[in-house]
């Protein structure tokens, strides 16, 4: 059975007082959930602290990018394996965010992927189309684009170990979300697409839903059976609203 996760994307937010008053606001909110993992995925200079203030708890943390080098002349990147220095578990590679305001080409993505697999990381593969993509029906050819750079790049057996993020880049930071059913048609293609290449692998592959999820809509997209949990970005800020989401995680198990 496939656990349901709840990751979250702080973006270029916090602050040290800031993130303190959340965690130690989120540590007895999710303390007692069951059959859900927890990740915050921070900015570069507070993984020290979330190191800190989660360690001996049952919330991971991890960053929100990579670089594909593993060392060298490549000023202001940070690798991988800096990235384990720091305890963190999870890293984020494809971001909207980086596809289209830095560029990130699908064969950058993939291999930022790579390199976060090859050191240890589990890999939080974002995937998703804009509003045009969708209305002009492309939604499957694009996130199958996304996907296949990756597979080409790394083989199935490197999906082993990530979580995808379906996130619709029409529904990210909008207040706009997809219904529970749109979410479910697109994760079952993801499914059936890693299929292709390993039935084992595709069943067991943790799939998360991306956009403007919320406390209050949170559960009626976890029922669904393709969608594993959420990358949650604005809300995973607010300790009560993403202590609620975490709980409809728990609560969709079984």
């Amino acid at each position: 059975m496939r656990v349901k996760l709840v990751a979250g994307n702080w973006k270029m937010n916090g602050s040290l007082v800031s993130n303190q008053v959340l965690i130690k606001s989120l540590l007895p909110a999710t303390g007692s959930l069951d059959g859900m993992e927890c990740v915050l995925c921070a900015p570069y200079p507070y993984l020290a602290q979330l190191r800190d203030l989660l360690t001996n708890s049952r919330i991971k943390w991890g960053a929100q990018d990579v670089c594909r080098f593993e060392s060298g002349a490549y000023t202001g990147a940070v690798s991988a394996a800096m990235l384990i220095d720091f305890g963190c578990s999870h890293v984020i590679v494809g971001h909207s965010e980086r596809r289209t305001m830095f560029g990130d080409t699908d064969e950058v993505v993939a291999a930022k992927y790579r390199a976060a697999h090859g050191a240890g990381l589990t890999p939080i593969l974002c995937v998703g189309e804009t509003v045009a993509e969708r209305e002009a029906g492309l939604t499957e050819t694009v996130i199958g684009r996304q996907l296949a750079a990756v597979l080409r790049l790394v083989g199935a057996g490197a999906f082993a170990r990530c979580v995808v993020a379906y996130e619709p880049v029409w529904a990210i930071g909008t207040g706009r979300t997809a219904t529970p059913e749109q979410a479910q048609a697109v994760h079952a293609f993801i499914r059936q697409l890693v299929a292709g290449e390993d039935r084992e692998i595709a069943a067991q592959l943790p799939l998360l839903y991306g956009g403007s999820v919320k406390a209050a809509n949170s559960a009626q997209l976890f029922a669904m059976p393709d969608v594993d949990g959420g990358l949650i970005g604005s809300a995973s800020l607010d300790a009560a609203e993403f202590a609620a989401i975490c709980r409809s995680a728990a609560q969709a198990v079984g």
